[in-house]
């Protein structure tokens, strides 16, 4: 039996967050690419805006990504830019992975949740969908990475945004309440089972003066 004696280790970081710098590049990213396109709607006599969810109608399947980008007038894209500049920042703080991960999943679920109960004849835009996924998210995160900080960020934002909430319940002609209730499920579902999302670690260092032991062959 020969005895090896390991290097010590130093205590690394599992991983490394992003943090606001890098939030707030995303967030700049969501103003301009929403406004860009509201622009083009725009130049374009609102013809982009068909370009929508249209429920059971399986051509506008492929729209589920284009929505999220999508606005009826100045009103609608100027009361989802802050709070989706806010909610994109945070998200981002944690890192690119967590950000498309819970992106990505929100616009697809949410879209196909508002694609197969949003109502037959309607057409769904805008960014609500998506910022309420974002919300949910964040709310509820913190509960399932057992991180004071990120519980401390969803109770404030609950207190800031919490009457979004009502959101997701049917509403009058025009609000896309779908789009609302489905976006927020993601949401809250990549905060329950996302792990790219938890806290920084550290690994354990090895301890000095540990050996280990290199069996011969055929030994155990």
């Amino acid at each position: 039996m020969t005895l090896q004696q390991p290097a010590p280790r130093p205590v690394q970081p599992v991983a490394k967050k992003a943090g606001w710098r890098f939030g707030l590049r995303y967030a700049i990213w969501f103003v301009v690419v929403i406004w860009v396109v509201f622009i083009l709607e725009v130049l374009t006599g609102g013809y982009l805006a068909e370009f929508g969810i249209h429920p059971l109608d399986v051509a506008s399947l492929p729209f589920i990504f284009a929505s999220p980008l999508l606005h009826a007038d100045a009103g609608h894209i100027m009361s989802n830019t802050l709070p989706g500049a806010l909610f994109a920042l945070l998200v981002a703080m944690s890192g690119r992975r967590v950000f498309w991960e819970v992106t990505v999943l929100c616009v697809i679920i949410g879209g196909l949740g508002t694609w197969f109960f949003g109502g037959i004849g309607t057409n769904h835009i805008g960014a609500s969908g998506l910022i309420y996924g974002w919300l949910g998210y964040l709310l509820i995160r913190g509960f399932f990475n057992k991180s004071i900080v990120q519980i401390a960020v969803g109770v404030v934002l609950f207190f800031l945004y919490g009457g979004l909430i009502w959101g997701v319940l049917p509403q009058g002609v025009g609000i896309s309440w779908q789009g609302h209730l489905f976006g927020f499920l993601a949401g809250a579902g990549c905060g329950i089972w996302l792990k790219s999302d938890d806290p920084v670690k550290q690994l354990p260092s090895s301890t000095p003066g540990s050996v280990g032991a290199i069996y011969p062959s055929g030994r155990s």
